[in-house]
């Protein structure tokens, strides 16, 4: 029997297979487009569950709002009023001082209902904005930030000097605004039906409201504002059901006007109420997105894609398609105008 030779390598019978190694440039091309592909199908699922993740966490901030809220309620009675404010001629203020209009906003009210104990301690309910400390008047409460938009370390307004424009469109001067840490959840005002004195501008200088968090006129005893307020809504007067009534939501901000007033100036000063509440209907509908012209400072809207996050007044939460009519969003808005919503 014939004994077979092994091959041994240098001899020229040895073929060039047997010692080849790595990759030909077509084999890393194919590989470098199968990469690619994967990556391509990949991304789109990343960013959906990112975005998914983001309507969770806005979502459950405004649950916690909510609770907080009703808490505020069962503790008062009433739910807190959006602001305090004289219906009488406004003079500006530089310095954000004036008893009866630069009282903070029905977000620090709620605090400690959200376990921010210690911080509510720092303010006092019945005292200006601006007769608080500096530091006090921007810290940042993580559960009033969208992810979608604010982060804890950029929440914050600067001291801005800005022409003031009433609903009407008329010039109303300039103001002094005190900077201040911001919020992207703002209260139901109501819709845009007439308020207390019957004017246009009964939005802006706060006319009561036809919403759930509205503007109050404040107990003062002469030039002192007391403990209390005297317009107060309480469950009992959500005369179309809670669950047909929207209580807080998020706020339309055009791109460019973070952390800027009038959109989203410092939320715990009440003299400003599109910095910490909204209305809606006809002429004021929710804006499709930060690029949509036809959202107004006084819109709801939001950072996510064709929805906007609501609270209603029974406590639950809704994502709202930015599609709603305006009547039906009105109607929402209005807490006792008598309208049958059906399903939204």
């Amino acid at each position: 029997m014939k004994r077979q030779q092994r091959p041994v390598l240098g001899q020229q019978h040895v073929s060039w297979n047997a010692v080849r190694t790595g990759f030909t440039l077509v084999e890393l091309l194919v590989v470098i487009a199968i990469i690619a592909i994967l990556v391509s199908l990949i991304l789109p699922a990343v960013q959906q569950a990112r975005a998914a993740a983001r309507k969770s966490q806005c979502q459950n901030n405004l649950k916690q709002i909510s609770l907080a809220l009703h808490n505020f309620h069962d503790t008062h009675g009433a739910f807190p009023p959006a602001r305090l404010v004289l219906n009488t001629t406004r003079e500006s203020n530089e310095t954000a001082s004036l008893a009866g209009l630069d009282e903070p906003s029905w977000l620090i009210r709620i605090l400690p209902h959200l376990e921010q104990t210690a911080m509510f301690e720092e303010w006092d309910l019945y005292k200006a904005y601006g007769l608080h400390d500096e530091a006090t008047r921007r810290k940042v409460v993580p559960v009033f930030l969208c992810p979608e938009r604010h982060t804890g370390t950029n929440a914050v307004s600067p001291d801005e000097r800005k022409l003031i424009l009433f609903p009407c469109g008329c010039p109303g001067g300039f103001q002094a605004i005190l900077g201040g840490a911001v919020a992207d959840y703002v209260a139901n005002h109501g819709d845009n039906s007439p308020g207390a004195l019957g004017l246009d501008s009964d939005f802006y200088w706060g006319g009561n409201g036809t919403g759930v968090i509205i503007s109050s006129t404040p107990k003062m005893v002469g030039d002192v504002v007391k403990p209390g307020w005297q317009d107060q809504i309480s469950i009992r007067d959500i005369d179309d059901g809670t669950s047909n009534t929207l209580m807080v939501g998020e706020p339309h901000v055009p791109r460019g006007e973070l952390n800027k007033s009038p959109y989203n100036g410092p939320a715990y000063y009440g003299r400003h109420v599109t910095h910490f509440a909204r209305i809606g209907g006809p002429g004021i509908p929710i804006a499709h997105s930060q690029d949509d012209q036809r959202g107004t400072v006084y819109s709801f809207g939001s950072g996510h894609t064709g929805y906007v996050n609501f609270g209603m007044a029974d406590g639950s939460v809704r994502a709202i398609s930015t599609n709603i009519s305006t009547r039906l969003l009105a109607n929402l808005a209005n807490r006792n105008d008598g309208q049958s919503v059906g399903s939204f």
